[in-house]
């Protein structure tokens, strides 16, 4: 029965981590060029961009900018077996925490237009509620470990700890809470990312970079600045 019981703290943890944070309004603006009379064309020699009836010729390419990666090396079979779980479970979270930091930012807008407290909170709720229905059966799945990771992606894409997005949007009360309740399962809502400092979060930060690269995961800014290649650096004097 206690195992029961701590299975199902745990889980609810975890449901309330994610369904807090993307309960967070979420709009997506995309803008057209066409739109603003902007089109680039591509000859076989040069590049042309066509504004507004006059042709411009370009001769060069914009090139967004490309770290190059080290190849991985592992001091034992072991080493390499963690860096593949690490590797598997920070994909598989790092979504949330993305789209936890795009309706975190939402929200703010959206509640800062509205003056009255009724209709903020009622707002909120209403966000949550259709949210929690999406996103719950997703999150029950979650391990231990991939909350954590997940609690550290948030971080990284927020800038603020859980504990501190539950305390400003609910209360320091129940921010406590879960705080207490987490750290039954190994779960500190606290956890902040530091990728300079704790060697976990520079093979996340890693895993991330070649998953970026690849294309197997949609790249979103850090809330603050990470120089991957002087955090390799880094490491690699270690």
């Amino acid at each position: 029965m206690v195992l029961a019981a701590t299975s199902v703290m745990k889980r609810n943890l975890l449901i309330y981590i994610g369904v807090f944070l993307l309960s967070l309004n979420f709009s997506v603006q995309a803008q057209d060029e066409r739109e603003n009379g902007v089109v680039e064309i591509d000859s076989s020699e040069r590049f042309f961009y066509f504004v507004e009836g006059d042709t411009i010729p370009r001769e060069f390419i914009d090139l967004e900018e490309v770290v190059l990666l080290n190849k991985l090396e592992f001091t034992s079979k072991e080493d390499r077996r963690r860096y593949l779980i690490l590797r598997r479970k920070t994909r598989k979270v790092y979504p949330y925490a993305k789209l936890a930091a795009e309706r975190l930012l939402s929200l703010q807008q959206r509640l800062d237009s509205i003056e009255d407290k009724r209709l903020r909170k009622k707002y909120t709720k209403r966000i949550q509620k259709y949210i929690e229905g999406e996103f719950s059966e997703r999150l029950k799945k979650l391990t231990r470990t991939e909350g954590q990771i997940l609690v550290k992606l948030i971080y990284r894409q927020t800038g603020r700890t859980a504990f501190d997005l539950v305390k400003e949007l609910r209360t320091g009360w129940r921010a406590f809470w879960y705080n207490t309740t987490a750290s039954m399962f190994d779960i500190s809502l606290k956890k902040e990312y530091k990728p300079f400092e704790v060697k976990e979060d520079y093979l996340i930060e890693d895993i991330l970079e070649r998953s970026f690269q690849a294309n197997l995961l949609e790249r979103q800014k850090p809330a603050f600045d990470i120089d991957f290649l002087d955090l390799t650096d880094h490491w690699d004097k270690q």
